[in-house]
């Protein structure tokens, strides 16, 4: 029997990467990576894990699906869009590894999940999950009516025993301002169990601060475990209870990096995989670590399955 249910809200999209000339065709969204890669990692009978969107009804979001459903993803909560598409990017990365993103997704369907005709019947299910995961994209696409909308259902699912988390995971470009983003993400942030928090990005939205501020910060907005990613260096996991941890990043020879791409994501995934099925935070940090530098080693955001770590 199944013990736990976590619901990952996000968008997926159809994902391009250049190869040379070559464009190679797969699908990938920083939730839907972590949700594959949290799925490849645990026990269904220990944590279940579903994702949450909409999709339109072409060929593309069937792929999508037949796809998710094959690497072990509930795909009961996502919603079809008769006149809607999901929405398309196209990864560039340079001989470094680091990548540049081209989207187009300024009307794709997962935008419109909480204005879908399911979307009030799949609120009350997702109010009852144990653990809700979500990310500042997840955020960025709802319009404000919908943002709203979401945090009341954070709040409903914690009121009844559930957990909520977030990765911080911010992209100007899908917003308006910075000052929306910061009210955006103190209201998810006061209604956060466990932040992952990219410093990069930390700094972008809030100015350049040592990172025992942005976790004291997250601290007194009520977040009880804080997660700060920072890259090929060390993360840091910090508690309620005081206690902070310092656990390195596994290092590759540079010429193993071969693509950056969802990187921060497998990280969030790995460290899930463990952490809700028992493991310590520094258990659950090792794995993030593993996944991470596992996952940079292979392009695209989503990489063979037989690549894994044990």
């Amino acid at each position: 029997m199944t013990n736990k249910n976590i619901a990952v809200i996000g968008e997926c999209m159809i994902e391009l990467s250049q190869k040379g000339d070559a464009l190679n065709r797969g699908f990938g969204g920083d939730t839907l990576n972590t949700a594959v890669y949290i799925a490849r990692q645990v026990d269904d009978a220990a944590l279940k894990v579903h994702y949450v969107t909409a999709l339109g009804t072409d060929s593309f979001s069937s792929d999508m699906l037949t796809a998710w459903q094959r690497e072990g993803v509930e795909t009961d909560l996502v919603q079809r869009l008769d006149n809607k598409l999901p929405g398309l990017y196209v990864i560039e990365t340079d001989p470094s590894g680091e990548r540049t993103f081209y989207y187009w997704r300024n009307d794709a369907a997962a935008r419109y999940w909480l204005n879908g005709p399911d979307s009030e019947r799949l609120c009350q299910r997702l109010a009852d999950f144990d653990y809700l995961y979500l990310s500042g994209i997840s955020l960025a696409i709802l319009s404000e009516e919908n943002r709203a909308r979401l945090m009341a259902l954070l709040k409903e699912c914690r009121a009844r025993g559930g957990k909520v988390i977030f990765d911080n995971n911010y992209r100007p470009r899908l917003w308006e301002n910075k000052e929306q983003t910061q009210r955006a993400y103190l209201a998810m942030l006061s209604c956060t169990d466990i932040a992952f928090l990219t410093l990069e990005d930390e700094d972008m939205l809030w100015g350049e601060k040592p990172y025992e501020e942005v976790i004291a910060r997250t601290h007194a907005l009520g977040v009880s475990e804080v997660v700060v990613k920072r890259g090929a260096d060390s993360c840091i996991v910090s508690n309620a209870n005081g206690e902070r941890h310092d656990i390195p990043a596994i290092r590759l020879e540079k010429e193993k990096v071969i693509d950056t791409t969802a990187a921060g994501d497998s990280f969030s995934a790995g460290y899930l995989a463990k952490r809700l099925t028992g493991a310590s935070e520094i258990e659950s940090a090792q794995r993030g670590h593993l996944t991470a530098s596992t996952v940079i080693q292979y392009r695209g955001a989503i990489i063979p399955l037989e690549a894994m770590p044990a």
